[in-house]
């Protein structure tokens, strides 16, 4: 199913003429639970892997504070039991909760699993197809139209370390069926709910604190927006007109491909490669929501159209189940000069 996108209620650049060269397109993936197979983009599913390269393994020390260890598939029957079990009260509120069988099932499950010993296989978290994404930003001088990135299922420390690989499709003619998983994850949220792509492509523009300190000023001076009705009418930003740039303008939020980086947990800081020390470009925003209540008017018509019950968890359209840092994104950046060069990860 296409997600549409509604369109912004004006260009900000008619009211700002400064900020119409600094637009980007984006590319917002729209994950939505299906059934991925390797030749699809896709968010948890699984990998165009060939058959005869080794499967990444994060060979770093794990650390664990919590008191019960699951495994993916504990995961998965947890959130199946979970999914028949609000399904069952929606068809007949006064009925159980549980039944017998998901009661043991949990019950196993809580017992949870032995302390995992060395490496840890890494989890399959998005693979995007150059042929779905226009804009596909394979590295400088690559063939490159398929990109795979994977992390390892624990903190280090504040959220899971990626790992970035860029391949030729058509090279991969035996195709690895049954990669390893990891005896463990740290949490339910750090294992992707396997979702399709819906790829579109948005005009974005930056974050405000990226912005010099003239086009601040305008967009923080309530003057600017009268002149535009839809701004005019929305009497709430009069206060804090930044505020509806930030909502409704500027950075979509969600799964995206390139576009501006998304800030809020702190400042704009630099994001410079850490081998040459050239600006990073955004590649990866891995989500925890599509949207939330500051920027719903993000939210795809079609469901604004035909709303469907959400998954379950925290925020709402959370579709991947995938939670970072308690309601943020990762991002990552990659090095325009080399793909060999270290990617960034930035948590906002």
């Amino acid at each position: 199913m296409s997600q549409t996108t509604p369109r912004r209620p004006f260009d900000v650049a008619d009211l700002v003429p400064q900020l119409a060269p600094l637009a980007r397109t984006a590319t917002r993936l729209h994950p939505r639970p299906g059934f991925p197979k390797w030749h699809d983009s896709s968010v948890g599913g699984p990998l165009l892997w060939p058959a005869d390269e080794p499967w990444p393994h994060c060979e770093e020390p794990h650390k664990w504070a919590g008191n019960r260890i699951l495994s993916p598939e504990d995961v998965r029957l947890w959130r199946r039991s979970r999914a028949a079990s609000e399904d069952r009260r929606r068809r007949d509120p006064q009925g159980p909760w549980a039944t017998p069988e998901e009661l043991e099932a949990e019950e196993q499950i809580l017992a949870g699993r032995p302390w995992p010993e060395g490496p840890i296989a890494m989890l399959p978290v998005a693979q995007v197809y150059a042929r779905d994404v226009p804009l596909f930003p394979r590295p400088a001088h690559s063939e490159a139209d398929l990109l795979q990135v994977l992390w390892c299922p624990f903190d280090h420390p504040e959220h899971p370390r990626t790992a970035l690989f860029w391949r030729v499709a058509a090279t991969v003619t035996d195709v690895l069926a049954t990669p390893p998983e990891p005896p463990a994850v740290q949490f339910e949220t750090y294992l992707p709910e396997p979702c399709l792509l819906s790829p579109e492509q948005v005009v974005e523009y930056p974050n405000n604190l990226e912005l010099d300190e003239e086009i601040q000023e305008k967009l923080g001076d309530w003057s600017t927006w009268q002149v535009a009705e839809a701004a005019a009418q929305n009497g709430d930003y009069e206060v804090a007109p930044e505020e509806l740039y930030m909502d409704m303008l500027s950075v979509s939020p969600g799964w995206k491909i390139g576009g501006w980086s998304r800030w809020g947990l702190t400042d704009p800081v630099p994001r410079l490669c850490p081998e040459c020390g050239t600006e990073a470009e955004p590649l990866l925003t891995i989500a925890t929501t599509e949207w939330n209540g500051g920027d719903d008017s993000w939210a795809p018509e079609e469901e604004q159209e035909n709303p469907t019950p959400l998954l379950p968890g925290n925020p709402p359209a959370n579709f991947t189940m995938i939670d970072i840092a308690s309601g943020y994104n990762l991002q990552l950046h990659t090095c325009p000069v080399s793909p060999n060069h270290p990617h960034i990860e930035l948590i906002q």
